[in-house]
C-alpha cells in the first residue's frame, strides 16, 4: 500500500482501510465524522460513506457546505449520489433515510438469462439479496427469490418466475413502525416504495435493526433533553447548546412549583413542619409518574397504544396510582404522625390524615399524568420522548405539593 501523509490522516488506497475508516465513523454524530474525515479525499470520502449507515452518510453530507457536498457525491457511484440526495428529502426518523439503491431492478419482459447475466456485473460493485421486477412506471410488481431463478430456464420471462405483490416498505414510515411490520417476515432486506408503490429504494434488514436500537438508546437523553447527537466525544461548547436551552426550559417550569409553594406560604409559616414532608410528596408522585410513563412510552414503542386505547390506560393508572398512593399514604401518614407527635404538635393526627390523603391523590394525579404528557406530546406532532420527564416533572411537582399545602391549609388548625 501507498500512503501519504495529509493533514491528521493518511490518504486511503485499499479497501481494508476504507472499512476501518467506515467503521470509525459509523454511528458517530456527523460533526465527529467529518472530524474523523478531515484530509483525506472526495473519492476516498465518497467510497466511505458507500459504506455506511446510508441515514449517517446524509446527516454528514447535509453537514458539509454545498460545494463540498457536490464535489464528494461526483465522486461517488451515480445511485448511490441519487439516493443520498432522494434521502435526504425524508424526516430523520423515516426509513426513506435509511434506503440504499435497488441496483437489481428489472422490467417484467426480460429473460432470465439476460436479468442473470445483468446481475453478475451488478454483484461486483453492490451487495444484492434480492431483484425486483418493475414495470415502466417503476412500480414494484414482483421480487425474483435467487433459488426460483437457478431452476428457471434461461429463455422464461421474469414475469413467469417472480413472485408478485411482495410486501414493501413505504418510504415515509417511522422506523419504530416499520420495525413493527417486518417482525413477522425477517428479510435481509425490504423494498422501499413511495405513496404511489415506486421502488425508490432498498433497506437492509440489519440497517433497520441498527437504527432502532439507536433509537431507543437516546430515548432516556431524549426525555430529561439531551439531544440524540450528543456523544461522549462531543465537545463541551456544542453539548452546551444541546442541553442548555432545555435546563432553561425546565428552571421555568419549577417556577411554577416555587409559585404554588408559595401561594400558602401562610399555611407554611404557621404549620413549619410540612416543610419537611414535601420532598417526600414530591419525591413519590414523581416516581410513580415515571413507571407510567415508561409504560407509556414502551406501548407507543411496540404499537400497543393505539387511537381509541389512550382512555382506558388513563383509567387503568389513575386505579394503580390510587391503589399504589393508598398503601404508600398509609406508611407516609404514620411516619408524619410519629414524627409530628415527637416535636409536641397539638395536630399530629390531623397532619397524618393530610399526609395519607395527599399522597394518595398526588399518586392517582401523577398515574394519569403519566400518560397524558407522551399521549399529548404525540398528538401535538412532538416527539412523545422529547422532554417528557420535565414536563412530567413540573405536573408532578405541582400536584403533589398543592395538593398538600391545600389540604393542610383546610384542615390544620
Amino acid at each position: 500500500m501507498t500512503a501519504t501523509p495529509t493533514g491528521t490522516n493518511l490518504q486511503i488506497e485499499n479497501d481494508d482501510d476504507r472499512s476501518a475508516l467506515a467503521a470509525k465513523i459509523a454511528g458517530r454524530a456527523p460533526h465527529e465524522a467529518i472530524a474523523a474525515l478531515d484530509g483525506e479525499r472526495d473519492e476516498t470520502i465518497a467510497q466511505v460513506l458507500e459504506g455506511v449507515n446510508p441515514s449517517d452518510a446524509v446527516s454528514i453530507l447535509w453537514e458539509l457546505d454545498d460545494e463540498r457536498r457536490a464535489r464528494i457525491a461526483a465522486k461517488a457511484s451515480p445511485e448511490w449520489a441519487r439516493q443520498w440526495s432522494a434521502n435526504h428529502d425524508f424526516p430523520e426518523d423515516a426509513i426513506g433515510r435509511l434506503m440504499a439503491p435497488p441496483f437489481a431492478a428489472f422490467p417484467p419482459e426480460m429473460t432470465v438469462g439476460e436479468a442473470t447475466e445483468k446481475l453478475r456485473e451488478i454483484v461486483k460493485r453492490a451487495f444484492v439479496s434480492y431483484a425486483y421486477v418493475i414495470d415502466r412506471e417503476r412500480r414494484l410488481i414482483g421480487v425474483l427469490v435467487f433459488r426460483e431463478v437457478m431452476f428457471a430456464a434461461s429463455s422464461q420471462a421474469l414475469s413467469e418466475v417472480m413472485i408478485p405483490n411482495p410486501f414493501h416498505l413505504e418510504a415515509a414510515t417511522p422506523v419504530m413502525d416499520a420495525m413493527r411490520e417486518v417482525l413477522k417476515w425477517h428479510h435481509p432486506s425490504y423494498p422501499v416504495c413511495d405513496d404511489a408503490g415506486r421502488l425508490i429504494g432498498v433497506i437492509r434488514g440489519q440497517t433497520l435493526f441498527e437504527q432502532q436500537a439507536f433509537e431507543l438508546s437516546a430515548q432516556p437523553g431524549s426525555m430529561v433533553g439531551v439531544q440524540k447527537e450528543e456523544r461522549l466525544a462531543t465537545p463541551w461548547l456544542r453539548s452546551l447548546r444541546f442541553r442548555h436551552p432545555w435546563l432553561q426550559l425546565n428552571l421555568l417550569t419549577a417556577f411554577l412549583a416555587a409559585a404554588v409553594v408559595g401561594f400558602f406560604q401562610g399555611t407554611i409559616d404557621r404549620v413549619v413542619i410540612l416543610v419537611v414532608f414535601l420532598p417526600v410528596l414530591a419525591s413519590q408522585s414523581g416516581n410513580t409518574g415515571c413507571q407510567t410513563m415508561a409504560v407509556t412510552l414502551r406501548g407507543m414503542t411496540l404499537g400497543e397504544l393505539q387511537s381509541g386505547k389512550a382512555r382506558a390506560l388513563i383509567l387503568k393508572e389513575a386505579w394503580l396510582g390510587f391503589l399504589n398512593g393508598a398503601l404508600v399514604g398509609v406508611t407516609a401518614g404514620v411516619a408524619m404522625l410519629l414524627y409530628a407527635t415527637s416535636e409536641k404538635i397539638p395536630s399530629a393526627g390531623t397532619l397524618g390524615v393530610v399526609v395519607a390523603i395527599s399522597m394518595t391523590v398526588a399518586c392517582v394525579a401523577s398515574g394519569i399524568a403519566g400518560v397524558v404528557v407522551p399521549v399529548a406530546l404525540r398528538r401535538l406532532g412532538a416527539d412523545p420522548v422529547a422532554a417528557s420527564s420535565i414536563f412530567l416533572t413540573t405536573a408532578t411537582d405541582c400536584a403533589s405539593m398543592g395538593i398538600f399545602l391545600g389540604l393542610a391549609t383546610l384542615l390544620v388548625r
